[in-house]
């Protein structure tokens, strides 16, 4: 029929097209709309969608005290979230002071040192607030680390991994991959960084457990924990 012609439906498209760019026009002048202005910038693809909601994006209360989830690396007073593992190290269970947040990083305190914790990569996958309170945590995770295997407790202070660990080890171990290389911590594989160009895979098996790992060999001779190595 005339009515689903290729040439209607064109027409069709181009009229619901100009109804939606009056709308965002006029969606634009009203605050209140906002969230809908937004939506359909990110219908047309003239912006990116907000993070997605986490039910650990729990309202923040300042001062908070924490523990490092995991070893994390810092330059200077910076660590970021790609968390590269040949800059000096701060080892899970190290008592860490949430202050404040800015924009897109954390105010926080070491072990009573001022330093910072940015959100540089993956914030359009998660908001701050989730990222900090996965890197600060408010159980002290060292005990846990204590119940794991000798070999694993040594990768773990060496901040490396291993054959055999299983994805809680692997974050203990070199903190969470960055969620702009990794949306799914359920995946099989994980982008890791060593270095700004040192990357290496952890590719796990259907056991959960890291079944090998994967990259350039210069890169993976340091970040492999060998035992007596």
């Amino acid at each position: 029929m005339l009515a689903h012609s290729p040439k209607r439906r064109r027409r069709a498209r181009g009229v619901l097209g100009g109804i939606a760019l009056a709308s965002v026009v006029g969606f634009a002048a009203w605050p209140a709309h906002a969230g809908i202005f937004r939506n359909v910038l990110v219908s047309v693809g003239l912006a990116k969608p907000e993070p997605k909601p986490d039910a650990s994006d729990t309202p923040p209360v300042f001062p908070r005290q924490g523990f490092a989830c995991c070893n994390l690396h810092y330059d200077g007073d910076w660590v970021s979230d790609y968390n590269y593992g040949d800059l000096p190290m701060i080892p899970a269970g190290t008592p860490i002071e949430v202050l404040s947040y800015g924009r897109e990083r954390a105010m926080v305190k070491v072990d009573g040192r001022p330093m910072r914790l940015g959100h540089d990569y993956g914030r359009n996958e998660e908001t701050l607030n989730v990222w900090v309170n996965k890197l600060v945590v408010n159980e002290d995770p060292r005990p846990r680390i204590a119940s794991y295997s000798p070999a694993v407790q040594a990768a773990i202070h060496a901040s490396k991994v291993m054959v055999g660990m299983t994805r809680e080890q692997a974050i203990v171990a070199v903190g969470y991959p960055v969620t702009s290389e990794n949306p799914s911590l359920d995946s099989a594989m994980w982008r890791l960084f060593r270095s700004g160009r040192g990357q290496y895979q952890l590719n796990f098996g259907p056991d959960g457990r890291v079944a090998s790992i994967t990259g350039d060999d210069a890169i993976t001779s340091q970040a492999i924990y060998r035992p007596g190595k």
